[in-house]
C-alpha cells in the first residue's frame, strides 16, 4: 500500500509567498502596500528577517509596511474600497519611488480585482504596480520572482531603441531577506566582477542605486544568473522581452578556485579584454593563499576533535556552492546534503547532477525535503563515523545537533543564534570568513 503523503510541514525552511514583500522593502525607494489578512507579513518579518540574523528593516519594511488588513467585511464584500483607501494614505505618508501592491490569499480568493483598483494613479503619474502573491501558489521564492516580473512588465516596461552598455550587467542572485548573507553577497559578487571592469546592477541591498537602476535593466549587456535555479524565470522572461542574453552559473563561488573560474566564465562570456581581470585575480590569490597558508598551518598542528564528515541543510543555491567548497577545498567528506527550499519538480534532476562530483571521487547524496521533522529523522540515519559531526543547517537543527553531539553552523533561514550585518561566505573574501566560523566553532565546542 502506497504511503500516504502528508499535508502539512513543520520547521519550514522558507516563508510564505507574500514574504516577497521583502523584496521590495531591499529595493531603495520601494514601498510595499500589502493586500491580506491582519498578521501575515508580520509572520514573514520574524521568519526572513527578525529570526533569521536578526537583519533588521530600513524604509518600508518591519512594522512600516502598509497593509489592508482585510477581514471579514472584506471577505464579504470585497475588499477594493478599503485597498484603495490604504494606498491613498500610502502615497501620502510613505516617501517612496515605487510603490508594489502585493496581494495574499483572501483578495485572490474572493476575486479582488487589484489591476482596476491601481488604474487610475497608474494614470496620474504614480509609479505603483501589482504582484499577486498568495500563499496557496507557493512559497516566498516563488512570490519573490513573481515581483520581480511585476516590476519589470509594469514599471520598467517596454524598452525601443535602447543602447546597450557593453560591461553593463544584470545580476540575478538569491532572495533578499531570504538569503540570511544576502547583503554581503551583494557586496562581494559586486565588488569582483567590478574590479574586472564591469559595471553591475545588484537591484537590492546597499550596493543598488535603488529604483533607477530598475529602469536600466534594459541597457545590460547581459544578465548573470547566480543560483541552480532561482531567477532563471526572470531571465528568460528579460530574453523575451528585450532579445538580452543570459549566462546561467548555478554554483556559486566559493575560495579562490571557484571565484576565479567563475570571473574567467564571465569575462569570456562578455568577450571583452581579460587584463584587468587577471590581475585582479592575481592580486586576490595572493591575499587569499597568504591567510589560507595560516589556517593550514593551525589546521595541521590542531586537528583532533575536528569534524571530518559533514551535511548540509538548506536552499539548492547555499547547499551546493558550500558542499562544493568544503568537499573540494577543505576535504571534508559529505554524508547528505538536503535541499530544503522546495525547489520547482522541473529543476530538480538538474540540480542533483550539480552533486555528482564535489571533488575528484568525491560524490553527494542529495535529497530533497521541506519537512524540519523529516529532515532531523534524515540526519539522526547519517553515519558521521568517530569525529565530531558537522551540521551546517538552520536553527530548526538544533536538536539534533545536540542529539549527534554535532557541531552546527547556522547557514540559512532560520538563524536564531546569528546576528548578520554584511557577512558573507561566498567569493574570495567570504570563503575566510566561512572557514573562521567553522572552526572557531569547532575549537570551541
Amino acid at each position: 500500500m502506497a504511503k500516504k503523503k502528508h499535508t502539512t510541514i513543520t520547521h519550514p525552511h522558507y516563508a510564505c509567498a507574500i514574504g516577497a514583500a521583502y523584496t521590495v522593502s531591499a529595493i531603495p525607494g520601494a514601498v510595499p502596500i500589502i493586500n491580506c489578512g491582519p498578521g501575515c507579513v508580520d509572520q514573514q518579518y520574524f521568519t526572513m528577517s527578525f529570526c533569521n540574523g536578526f537583519q533588521g528593516s530600513a524604509g518600508a519594511g518591519g512594522d512600516d509596511i502598509p497593509s489592508t488588513n482585510s477581514g471579514e467585511n472584506e471577505i464579504v464584500f470585497g475588499g477594493a474600497k478599503k485597498l484603495d483607501g490604504v494606498i491613498k494614505s500610502a502615497l501620502k505618508i510613505m516617501k517612496g519611488e515605487l510603490f508594489v501592491v502585493l496581494s495574499g490569499c483572501s483578495p485572490q480568493l474572493v476575486g479582488d480585482d487589484v489591476a482596476s483598483v491601481i488604474k487610475p494613479y497608474r494614470e496620474q503619474g504614480y509609479p505603483i504596480v501589482h504582484a499577486e502573491v498568495p500563499g496557496f501558489k507557493g512559497n516566498n521564492l516563488w512570490g519573490h520572482e513573481e515581483v520581480v516580473l511585476a516590476i519589470i512588465d509594469q514599471f520598467v516596461g517596454e524598452a525601443k531603441r535602447v543602447h546597450r552598455r557593453r560591461k553593463l550587467i544584470n545580476l540575478w542572485m538569491g532572495a533578499p531577506y531570504f538569503n540570511t548573507f544576502w547583503r554581503g553577497d551583494m557586496i562581494e559578487i559586486k565588488r569582483i566582477l567590478e574590479a574586472a571592469g564591469f559595471e553591475v546592477n545588484v537591484f537590492f541591498g546597499s550596493e543598488s542605486a535603488g529604483v533607477s537602476e530598475w529602469k536600466s535593466i534594459p541597457k545590460a549587456a547581459f544578465n548573470l544568473v547566480l543560483s541552480p535555479w532561482l531567477n532563471l524565470r526572470v531571465a528568460k522572461h528579460l530574453e523575451e522581452k528585450y532579445g538580452q542574453p543570459y549566462l546561467h552559473i548555478p554554483v556559486i563561488p566559493v575560495g579562490e578556485e571557484a571565484t576565479t573560474a567563475f570571473l574567467r566564465q564571465v569575462v569570456e562570456f562578455a568577450g571583452v579584454d581579460n587584463t584587468k581581470a587577471e590581475k585582479f585575480i592575481e592580486k586576490e590569490a595572493k591575499r587569499y593563499y597568504y591567510f589560507f597558508d595560516h589556517f593550514a598551518d593551525f589546521f595541521a598542528e590542531y586537528w583532533f576533535g575536528f569534524p571530518s564528515k559533514f551535511t548540509i541543510v538548506g536552499d539548492a543555491a547555499y547547499n551546493v556552492a558550500l558542499s562544493k567548497f568544503l568537499a573540494d577545498q577543505i576535504g571534508l567528506i559529505p554524508v547528505g546534503q538536503i535541499i530544503s527550499d522546495n525547489t520547482p519538480v522541473k529543476y530538480r534532476e538538474e540540480v542533483a547532477a550539480l552533486y555528482d562530483e564535489l571533488s575528484e571521487g568525491v560524490y553527494g547524496n542529495v535529497e530533497f525535503i521541506e519537512d524540519g521533522y523529516l529532515i532531523e529523522q534524515k540526519i539522526s540515519e547519517y553515519d558521521f563515523g568517530s569525529s565530531t559531526p558537522l551540521i551546517l543547517g538552520s536553527s530548526w537543527e538544533q536538536d539534533v545537533a545536540k542529539e549527534k553531539g554535532a557541531v552546527l553552523v547556522e547557514v540559512g533561514t532560520i538563524a536564531t543564534e546569528e546576528v548578520v550585518l554584511n557577512r558573507t561566505y561566498i567569493g574570495y573574501t567570504g570563503a575566510l570568513q566561512f572557514i573562521e566560523k567553522i572552526y572557531s566553532a569547532a575549537v570551541g565546542g
